[in-house]
């Protein structure tokens, strides 16, 4: 397998960012809910939230990555078997999943560095707060946070569905370049 992308298939790099981002948006989506859950006197009140600020971080990093990985290398070709509109569609709804994953991790940046104070990664290193003393900025960081994340995890099924439907029904390769199987 390649590490860069040919046109017929996915390289090694595109399939682990991809994946890897995959498991991160889930799983944080999953630490978002348990949270919003927790009460002040929760073991996990204070812990949990530094564990989500500082994986939005890394995820963060790992987009600006991706999309520069993305920019230095070619996109394999649509399957022969793909409609048109099926191309325009995927083209939108992958321009939608990271759109919105922009917004979510800026809007939760806000959350986090709305009073001043910088998120620890792990206590790696922290990421300053640039935009602060704005009234209300943390709750309506928030509320966007929230929808945000609910409008990414729809366009995440749907694009899962998607594969599933060119996997299941139409049984092409589309899932399986993504699996890093040759494309022939």
């Amino acid at each position: 397998m390649n590490f860069r992308n040919t046109e017929g298939s996915w390289g090694l790099v595109s399939i682990v960012l991809h994946w890897l981002v995959a498991v991160i948006v889930l799983g944080l989506f999953g630490l978002g809910l348990y949270m919003v859950e927790l009460d002040y006197y929760d073991s996990m009140y204070k812990t949990a939230p530094y564990i989500h600020r500082s994986i939005g971080i890394l995820l963060f990093i790992t987009i600006v990555f991706r999309l520069a990985w993305r920019g230095l290398n070619t996109t394999p070709q649509a399957l022969s078997n793909h409609k048109a509109w099926e191309v325009s569609v995927a083209h939108w709804v992958h321009m939608a999943l990271y759109g919105l994953l922009i917004v979510l991790m800026l809007s939760g940046y806000f959350i986090s560095t709305a009073d001043g104070r910088a998120i620890s990664v792990f206590s790696w290193f922290d990421v300053p707060s640039l935009v602060s003393g704005i009234d209300n900025l943390e709750d309506l960081a928030g509320e966007v946070h929230e929808f945000v994340a609910y409008a990414l995890i729809s366009m995440v099924v749907l694009h899962a569905l998607g594969a599933l439907k060119h996997h299941l029904l139409d049984k092409d390769r589309t899932l399986l370049r993504m699996l890093g199987k040759n494309s022939k």
